[in-house]
């Protein structure tokens, strides 16, 4: 049974810590996708906060959850700076938790991003460039007071945890710091909105393993993303984006589309309905809703892989808030990005 726990977190080690969380609502969550993105809003700050709690019934759930804010820095104190958003500094943080096996291993993460946009070029619209850099503080525990080992049965009594484990090799990681970096281009008209970015997590590669092995790294995570939206008319809009990701073995590819109305001749507030596939993982139904510079937004996944074959069938579900504040978001299309 020694050797079946030591397998056991060399597994979790290499396979769960081997790659970040991720979402399904991934276009909710711009900080944790590219630290360009930073300050990439329709307002002067923004709030978002995430949950996502994943395959409920037949195995201990992953709950993993976010809360990030950005804003723009010294708007109309640049010289030469327009109070169009033409050029924008901007900050942002991100707190984020994750929890698997029923909380005996817990992460937490705390970011800081900074990141400038300038408009490069206009005519039938506006070209702009943006880049970001990150730093990140991260830490992994596991409750080993938990876990039961060969050492601590006492026969018919079970196990008793005031017992030595007997395993002198384990301990919780130390805490690491990484550092990010992402691009993006944007174009925008009137009517329509092009972001297109690529950014990289991990650059430094920060050790982390509970085994105390220095050959054990927190792999780089490289993203590249997509999104477009669009007025079909003065009521009905469609957003769409896509995601390709991969750290190390693991991959992740999403896209998907949205069809959004105004309810009211005021445009206060407006619904959403739409589909993701997540590459050969689930299907993702979506609806979202807004009013003002408020957005919620919903999702379930409905799994694809050999786990939907799970008795009882696994579910998961996840929630996406949206606040922005000071500038009013008028004639832009809504968008849970920005």
């Amino acid at each position: 049974m020694k050797n079946s726990i030591i397998v056991l977190l060399i597994l979790i080690g290499q396979n769960s810590f081997g790659q970040d969380p991720q979402f399904g609502q991934f276009f909710a969550s711009p900080l944790n996708i590219n630290p360009a993105l930073t300050a990439h809003i329709n307002a002067d700050w923004r709030l978002i906060s995430n949950i996502r709690d994943q395959w409920i019934g037949p195995a201990s759930p992953y709950v993993t959850g976010t809360v990030s804010f950005d804003m723009k820095l010294f708007q109309e104190k640049i010289p030469n700076v327009s109070t169009t958003d033409d050029n924008v500094f901007g900050i942002g943080g991100m707190l984020m938790y994750d929890r698997s096996m029923s909380g005996i291993q817990k992460s937490t993460y705390a970011s800081l991003n900074l990141s400038y946009h300038i408009k490069i070029a206009e005519g039938a619209g506006k070209h702009k460039l943006g880049i970001g850099f990150g730093g990140t503080y991260g830490r992994r525990f596991i409750d080993f007071s938990r876990l039961y080992f060969q050492d601590q049965w006492v026969g018919m009594n079970g196990f008793n945890t005031n017992l030595p484990t007997g395993e002198t090799a384990l301990s919780n990681m130390k805490p690491y710091v990484s550092v990010s970096t992402g691009l993006f281009y944007n174009f925008s008209t009137e009517k329509s909105n092009l972001d297109i970015g690529v950014a990289a997590f991990h650059l430094n590669k920060p050790h982390q393993t509970f085994l105390e092995d220095e050959n054990q790294e927190l792999p780089i995570r490289q993203v590249a993303h997509a999104n477009f939206e669009t007025f079909i008319n003065t009521q009905v809009f469609l957003n769409t984006n896509a995601i390709y990701q991969f750290q190390k073995e693991a991959t992740y590819f999403s896209m998907g589309a949205a069809l959004g109305s105004y309810v009211g001749e005021q445009q206060d507030a407006y619904i959403t309905g739409g589909l993701w596939y997540w590459s050969n993982k689930a299907i993702i139904p979506y609806v979202g809703f807004g009013y003002k510079n408020f957005q919620l937004g919903a999702s379930f996944d409905i799994v694809t892989s050999k786990l939907n074959q799970a008795s009882p069938k696994p579910r998961t579900w996840e929630l996406s808030l949206v606040l922005k504040g000071t500038k009013a978001a008028t004639g832009v299309i809504p968008c849970p990005w920005k």
